[in-house]
């Protein structure tokens, strides 16, 4: 089952990799990682995207628990939250499909950033499913360049 964590750091130089390392000597890959500055400068939230059963994670997130530089980590895979990726995808474009590849940005309510002779890129924000949908879509044409962030997420109401 993929989980979704939301650990808060203290915002200091190696605490990324000491928290990714706890996963890489567990033997466990990280499908989605995320990491910014939050409200407090001197906090920064990693959001983790890991696939494991319910006992793994347990362990896995206890001992980031007892990591000096972790201040919080919440499994918030059972909750109820806004999810977003962002995705800029760099697609042919000549003359003869610009038109349709622009009325696929619109359907999907994506941006065009910019554009070259022969490509555009094209920016896309929201959640895997909708990337996923952007992607499918625009690879027919021919895309030359790819990258898109890890899922940051946030649990909805009052917590």
């Amino acid at each position: 089952m993929r989980h979704t964590l939301a650990v808060l750091v203290e915002n200091q130089p190696g605490v990324l990799s000491h928290v990714a390392g706890l996963f890489s000597r567990r033997g466990y890959n990280i499908e989605s990682l995320a990491v910014g500055q939050t409200e407090d400068p001197s906090v920064s939230r990693i959001t983790l995207v890991v696939e494991g059963d319910e006992k793994v994670i347990e362990q896995v997130s206890k001992q980031l628990n007892k990591q000096v530089e972790v201040i919080k980590v919440n499994d918030i895979t059972n909750e109820e939250t806004v999810d977003r990726q962002l995705l800029l995808l760099k697609v042919a474009a000549d003359t003869a499909v610009r038109q349709e590849i622009m009325q696929i940005v619109e359907i999907f309510r994506c941006r065009i950033v910019d554009i070259g002779r022969r490509s555009l890129i094209v920016e896309a924000t929201g959640d895997e499913e909708k990337i996923e949908a952007i992607i499918k879509s625009l690879r027919p044409f021919g895309i030359q360049e790819l990258v898109r962030t890890g899922k940051v997420a946030m649990v909805r109401g009052a917590k």
